[in-house]
Order: C-alpha cells, then sequence, then structure tokens
C-alpha cells in the first residue's frame, strides 16, 4: 500500500461546564493547528444531546474551519442522514466543497445518539435503511445525473438536480462502521470509504480483523470495487516525550470521560463505573510497553508500534484518525498532536530512513572520511612557513594547558571549591 495518511477524528466530546463559545473556538483552533503540522485530513460529527457533543452540523463548524486552515481536508463525520432530507444534505456538501476551494469530504452515518432520534421522532430500528437510501440519492445528486424523482415513506423528490456541482469531479465519500457490519457492507454497496469509529474500544478492535470482507463481499455483490486506501481507522492516545509523563498528564480527564460520559451520561453497553483513575488507566492502555489496551497513551515510539500492529491485524488501511479528547490539559493536548506529527508520521512513512542511512554512512566511514580531510588541511597548513609555525605553537599551548588543568585536577587544597574557601 502507498504511504498512510493521518487525520483527526472530533465528535467532539468535551466534558460540561466550559463555555460553549469558547469550546467552538478551541475546536477551530485544533483544526488549524493540525493543518499547520500537515496533517490530511479532520472529521467532525452532527450531535444534538449529551452535554458533551456541541456540534449539530458539522457543515457549518467546516466551513468555518476552511477559513483558518489551508490544506487540510476536511469531513462531515458524520452527517446523520435520517434526520435530514438528502437534497439538502446534497446542497450543503457542494456549498462546503466551493467554499472550502476543493477540500469538502462527504461522510455519512444513520444516527449515533438515540436520544437525538427520539427527539426528531425517528424509530431505530428503521435508521441505517434510511440512511442507505439516502445515500443512494446523494451520491447520484453529487455526481450530476440528470434530473430525477423519488419518493419514499419519508421523503419526496420531483425532478431534481443540484444547480451547483461540487469543485471535485469525485467527492470523497464515506460511511460509519462499528462494530456490526453494516456500515462496511453499504461501503462496498455504494463503492466508497469507510470511517471505522469503534476501534479505540476492545470491542471495536476485536472486529476489526473481519471488517474489510464485509465491505469487499457486498462490492461484489452490486458490482463496486472498494479500496483499502479509502478505509479510516480511529485510534485513541495521548502522547509525551515519556510513558509516565502521558500517564500522569491523561489519567485524570480518562477517568471523567469514562465515568461521567461513557457510564453516567449514555450508559453504553458494557460499560462499568471504575473507582480508580489509575486502575481503569491500565485497562483502557495497558501498563506496560506492550501497550495491551485498545489506547496509546505514552510516547511517539508506542504509537508507531501501535499502528503498526493494527496494520498487521487488519491487513492494511488508508488513514489513521486520531480521535480528539480532553483527557489531557488543552497545552498538553497539542504537544500530544505535535509529537505525533514530528515523530510518527515521519516514521510510519519512512520519511527518516534516508537520514538515518546517511547518518551510518559516515558514522562507518569516519576513518577514511576525516583521515582525508585531515591530511588535505595539514599538507596546506605546512605548504606556509606561517601557519606552520603558529599550528605549532598552539599544540603548544594546548598542551601546557593540559598539563595544567591535571595538576589541578590532582593537587588537594583545603577549602578549594567550597564558598569563601581557597579558589
Amino acid at each position: 500500500m502507498s504511504s498512510l495518511r493521518f487525520g483527526a477524528f472530533l465528535a467532539p466530546h468535551h466534558p460540561t461546564g466550559e463555555h460553549p463559545t469558547l469550546m467552538f473556538q478551541r475546536d477551530l483552533d485544533l483544526a488549524a493547528h493540525l493543518d499547520r503540522l500537515g496533517f490530511d485530513e479532520f472529521w467532525c460529527g452532527e450531535h444534538h444531546s449529551s452535554g458533551w457533543e456541541t456540534i449539530a452540523s458539522p457543515e457549518m463548524f467546516l466551513a468555518a474551519a476552511g477559513q483558518v486552515t489551508h490544506r487540510i481536508m476536511l469531513g462531515t463525520g458524520v452527517v446523520s442522514l435520517p434526520y435530514h432530507h438528502p437534497f439538502n444534505v446534497a446542497q450543503r456538501i457542494v456549498q462546503l466543497d466551493h467554499m472550502t476551494r476543493g477540500r469538502a469530504m462527504f461522510g455519512s452515518g444513520p444516527g449515533a445518539l438515540p436520544s437525538d432520534a427520539f427527539t426528531l421522532g425517528i424509530d431505530p430500528m428503521v435508521q441505517r435503511d434510511r440512511q442507505d437510501e439516502a445515500l443512494g440519492v446523494i451520491i447520484r445528486l453529487l455526481r450530476g445525473e440528470p434530473r430525477f424523482s423519488h419518493e419514499s415513506e419519508w421523503f419526496t423528490l420531483n425532478d431534481a438536480e443540484l444547480q451547483i456541482l461540487p469543485v471535485q469531479d469525485d467527492i470523497p465519500m464515506a460511511t460509519a462502521s462499528s462494530i456490526s457490519p453494516s456500515g462496511m457492507q453499504l461501503a462496498g454497496k455504494y463503492g466508497i470509504g469507510v470511517l471505522s469509529i469503534a476501534s479505540n474500544s476492545s470491542e471495536g478492535l476485536q472486529a476489526l480483523p473481519t471488517q474489510w470482507a464485509f465491505a469487499q463481499e457486498a462490492a461484489a455483490q452490486h458490482g463496486q470495487v472498494v479500496d483499502r486506501r479509502d478505509w479510516r481507522v480511529l485510534m485513541s492516545f495521548h502522547l509525551a516525550e515519556t510513558r509516565e509523563q502521558a500517564r500522569a498528564e491523561a489519567v485524570h480527564g480518562l477517568h471523567r470521560w469514562h465515568n461521567e460520559y461513557n457510564v453516567w451520561t449514555l450508559g453504553r453497553p458494557g460499560a462499568e463505573h471504575v473507582d480508580g483513575p489509575w486502575e481503569l488507566l491500565d485497562q483502557v492502555a495497558g501498563d506496560g510497553a506492550e501497550g495491551a489496551g485498545a489506547s496509546v497513551i505514552g510516547t511517539p515510539d508506542d504509537m508507531v508500534a501501535a499502528i503498526r500492529r493494527l496494520q498487521e491485524t487488519t491487513g492494511g488501511f488508508g488513514t489513521v484518525l486520531g480521535f480528539a479528547h480532553d483527557w489531557a490539559n488543552r497545552e498538553a493536548t497539542s504537544r500530544s498532536w505535535e509529537l505525533f506529527a514530528r515523530y510518527v508520521v515521519p516514521e510510519l512513512n519512512g520519511m527518516t530512513r534516508r537520514l538515518r542511512d546517511s547518518q551510518q554512512y559516515l558514522h562507518d566511514r569516519q576513518a577514511e572520511l576525516m583521515g582525508a580531510v585531515g591530511k588535505a588541511v595539514m599538507s596546506k597548513i605546512m605548504a606556509h612557513d606561517g601557519a606552520a609555525a603558529a599550528l605549532a605553537t598552539t599544540l603548544e599551548q594546548r598542551k601546557a594547558a593540559a598539563e595544567a588543568q591535571t595538576s589541578r585536577q590532582t593537587e588537594f587544597r583545603p577549602g578549594a571549591g567550597v564558598p569563601g574557601g581557597d579558589a
């Protein structure tokens, strides 16, 4: 496979209590920070409840992000299609692509929070079917098909056609996938990419090795092709210069996220309250270099090893998406992303190999190369009477200084080096 791509997935997950306006600004600052660091993609989601997830319109947020970034691709991760008329979704994606100068990506899902669907009066049993139906219509609209109509039990299209098409000829698309095969099957049906958003949990990691087969089977059934390079895998991490520092920075934020969000707010199946912050940290990230947990809380080297293990386990994917969270404070979180960009990205994509080869080449030929330089310099010095005399004087001065230093080091003088003593 070609080089890995790297990005961020912002749900977002922000603990309650912070000024909402400043939370939006902080998320825009993160997008700008990742753009400066050279990350490839930035995704944000749609949620309408829970207190922790504050972006209701990913398109609106990404349009603002487009004004403070320059090259990073900006994706809806994801638009909950059952909540919207498909024509409106297509229109907003087209406008986003123009407002970001061709940097929009379209990610869709059935809707993640049961509370959102309940508020809108949508039966959870129909959400995935509605995503499927809406996605088929949206793809036809974005690809500029001639006017068509569509009659559904929940929306109607009459002689529909987009009056503006995206800047990109083929706007990147992906569908959310968790533990069930439905997301992968939908990606295969339409020949689009995948966002594996449950891979930061133990259950999600265990499901990954078999997930891609679902996409391939569905693609074969519908005459489509899927490419592992369009598979994006979510990973949770917090990095620092040492494993001890990373663990100390993340331990209490992780504890709050798990107990307050996963357990108390969502009541996520299988999630149980854990009293001890360090106990939870060991459960989530492991307690050693092997990184046995679902998340990496450690050094860039730990992160490189974890990604390589995941590549081997899954058979390969195209993009690593870091899960954006508030486990650590803002400064430590910013530094974590920077460490990822400085050390993890180049290591995995072979950008450091030639530098190390160059260093090794010089090391292996030190005597040969430095000896040749020394001979060349000495030949010029000895060919000039003044330079030769100056060199001899310098060598004598160095010899005398070294002998004096040795004498001072071996001579014991009471009080030497003691404040107020004989210095």
